[in-house]
């Protein structure tokens, strides 16, 4: 495999998984988390003299799919196996049995194996009672749900590496709770990348909160119709194109916005694209159900056309982990928890391709970004009650925690 070519702070956090057999790894969305992930892991491929067993775990099935592409691009001659429910085009299992079967057979075949799984099938794993060489937790931060932690201790004291990567960490008050300051479980933090070196190297641009404000009352009755408005009034206000993620309240809200206001007639008249995914109703293009494969396909097609303009619904679905390229906006129609809103703010905060290429090549310094095509990534938040004027101050102090004083955003649970 030809070496990768890394930035600094990629290389310092591959330097600090060689510190540790177990550690914890804070680095802003956009910062490269995954490459660090498969760079290290194909320097302990090339190093092995033995056949190994590696686990990658993510929050959802979405982005266990597209952590796999992403690791199958760069590494070659490895048995892939997924543990989750729902589609994949590789061999899958959710038994506990047949996961341990399959991995006593790719040690007998003297192959490496990649396992790619979710929180919610974790215990699966464990429940093979499989040895595992190296575990990688993707979005870490969701292995302190309690419904998932079992099996992330498990995972965890069961690997003989086990390395946790967040953008935004969460804590117990407990130091032996279910928090990542549980050292046992989740060992010690390793390398913290503060956002405003991401930010001069050129690898992120900075996010620029504004509101709009709203004369509206919203109520539980009319919340479709008012949030229906906003947008539109947003829309109306952009200059050139737009690639926007609407974080909504809710399931019901969405699907009353879009089948029982004019919404979807009145963004297509001005020449946008409707796209929009929930757990409940599954994937929609256009008025069209598509299946989640085609959905992202879609979306990644249309994310690098720069002529493209859409807008994209959800409910917390899209505010993790997912890259949806070219996005420009996002409108926070909710309040978010201090995790949540970090992670939003991190779906728009990523370089513009040709930015990204003129940097590359030394047409655009890094960190001048008013020579950018995309400068920020604006997060715009309707102000229609004290709610929303006190998530707009909520999500200023979270943006000047990370993008000013260069900490990760830490959310508290209660044990």
């Amino acid at each position: 495999m030809t070496p990768l070519q890394l930035r600094p702070h990629q290389q310092r956090i591959l330097d600090a998984l060689q510190t540790a057999s177990k550690g914890c790894v804070y680095c802003p969305t956009g910062g490269g988390k995954t490459l660090a992930m498969i760079t290290d892991l194909q320097r302990r491929l090339d190093a092995s003299e033995r056949p190994l067993t590696v686990v990658v775990v993510a929050p959802r099935i979405l982005l266990a799919n597209q952590l796999c592409s992403e690791f199958l691009e760069m590494i070659a001659d490895v048995n892939v196996l997924h543990v989750h429910s729902g589609e994949t085009e590789h061999r899958s299992t959710t038994k506990s049995d047949h996961i341990s079967f399959y991995n006593a057979v790719c040690k007998d075949l003297g192959a490496h194996q990649l396992i790619f799984t979710t929180y919610h099938s974790l215990h699966r794993i464990v429940d093979a009672g499989i040895n595992i060489d190296v575990s990688y937790f993707d979005e870490a931060h969701n292995a302190t749900q309690k419904s998932h932690f079992v099996g992330v201790a498990g995972t965890s004291l069961s690997s003989d590496n086990a390395y946790f990567f967040t953008a935004t960490p969460r804590y117990s008050r407990k130091s032996w709770g279910r928090g990542m300051n549980n050292t046992l479980v989740f060992g010690n933090d390793l390398i913290n990348v503060p956002a405003p070196e991401l930010m001069n190297n050129g690898s992120i641009i900075p996010p620029k909160v504004s509101s709009l404000e709203v004369d509206e009352t919203r109520t539980k009755h009319n919340a479709h119709e008012v949030d229906r408005n906003n947008i539109i009034r947003i829309i109306d206000d952009l200059d050139g194109v737009g690639k926007v993620l609407v974080a909504a309240p809710s399931t019901r809200i969405i699907w009353n916005m879009l089948a029982r206001t004019d919404a979807i007639h009145q963004l297509r008249k001005r020449g946008y694209d409707v796209l929009h995914i929930t757990s409940k109703h599954g994937a929609y293009v256009n008025q069209t159900k598509v299946g989640r494969e085609e959905f992202f396909n879609t979306l990644t097609e249309w994310g690098k056309d720069p002529s493209r303009k859409f807008v994209l619904f959800h409910y917390s679905i899209l505010s993790e982990g997912i890259n949806v390229p070219g996005l420009t906006h996002t409108i926070l129609l909710r309040q978010l928890p201090v995790i949540e809103m970090a992670q939003t703010i991190g779906r728009v905060i990523r370089l513009d391709r040709s930015d990204a290429a003129d940097i590359a090549s030394g047409a655009i310094t890094p960190g001048k970004f008013e020579m950018y095509r995309k400068p920020c990534g604006n997060v715009i938040v309707p102000l229609h009650s004290k709610g929303a004027a006190a998530t707009i101050k909520r999500l200023q102090a979270i943006t000047d925690i990370i993008f000013e004083q260069g900490m990760p955003a830490i959310g508290y649970i209660n044990d």
